[in-house]
């Protein structure tokens, strides 16, 4: 997703909730926690949550987290000593992604962040060296010339600098690593929920294969937990389907959970998969539906965005 994208679509989604009235939301599938850094500015409790680690970590160090930054002490003890090799690697997998260089240093930096004596810190320093690994992937053999000539460790530290500053709402913003179904169960309090469809993946397609799949692995240590991470999916959105028929299931069933919560807003990436009117009776067989957004971004990644909201 280029940022251009990025950008658009978050401004879509902001423009849609600006339309309704909530003070908390809670997101069950929160990605990348861009959405819910600008909650937190417009005052509203956050409840962010995604059943991947590398969501939840960069969710506790930019929604959770309230004050606490890297300092030059800190800076020092993640990227000492990064090119270094050890008598051994902790993390193999990480060279089916890497050069050996690159594997070293991630490998090496995933070990120091766990000195660094503050969880939010720790989620701080991890979520920069996902957006390190992100800048090293971007690059492919025929774009690898136009790498800048800088180590990893100075792109941390640029990175860092770019990164968002903690922000205190005086709210009691929680980041969580649940599954999906549990979590909605449990938000009793919360006025909005904001569902953000994941993409149906089909069982032919592992998301071990995705972008995302080099982060998760990063920092499990390794990619032996893939078969276990499925089993706990299996039967609930996010898991691979192998219908539509079969994934507006999961959407149901995730819906009637959170029928406790006031406001659903959903928000889905039509790409011919399922359309909007399947979504809109999917959600209607629980709740009626106040309104239907659009926005098209098929000049981009011929994809369009709808948001359907409903009420109480």
């Amino acid at each position: 997703m280029t940022h251009t994208f990025s950008s658009g679509w978050l401004a879509f989604e902001l423009g849609v909730l600006r339309r309704l009235k909530f003070s908390s939301a809670a997101l069950p599938f929160t990605g990348e926690p861009h959405l819910s850094v600008h909650l937190k500015r417009w005052k509203v409790r956050v409840a962010a949550n995604d059943p991947m680690i590398w969501s939840f970590t960069k969710a506790t160090a930019l929604v959770e987290n309230y004050a606490e930054r890297l300092t030059e002490n800190d800076l020092s003890v993640v990227l000492q000593d990064a090119y270094v090799p050890r008598d051994k690697m902790d993390n193999p997998a990480l060279a089916k992604w890497f050069n050996e260089s690159d594997a070293w240093w991630l490998d090496n930096v995933r070990f120091n962040a766990e000195r660094l004596d503050s969880e939010y810190k720790r989620a701080t320093a991890l979520t920069v060296g996902m957006m390190v690994g992100d800048y090293a992937l971007s690059f492919d053999k025929e774009t690898r010339l136009l790498r800048q000539p800088l180590s990893l460790s100075k792109v941390f530290i640029q990175l860092n600098k770019v990164l968002p500053l903690p922000y205190d709402n005086s709210l009691r913003n929680r980041s969580s690593n649940q599954d999906v179904r549990m979590f909605v169960a449990e938000r009793q309090h919360t006025d909005l929920l904001f569902l953000r469809l994941p993409p149906p993946v089909w069982q032919s397609e592992p998301f071990r294969e995705t972008l995302a799949g080099w982060r998760e692995e990063w920092l499990r240590g390794g990619d032996d937990f893939w078969n276990d991470l499925n089993h706990q999916l299996a039967g609930k959105l996010g898991a691979p389907v192998q219908s539509k028929q079969q994934y507006l299931g999961f959407v149901e069933d995730l819906l009637r959970t959170a029928s406790h919560i006031p406001i659903w807003a959903i928000a889905q990436t039509e790409n011919g998969f399922i359309s909007s009117e399947e979504l809109v009776e999917t959600v209607g067989r629980i709740r009626r539906v106040d309104a239907i957004y659009t926005k098209d971004f098929s000049d981009l990644l011929g994809v369009r965005s709808a948001i359907i909201t409903a009420g109480k």
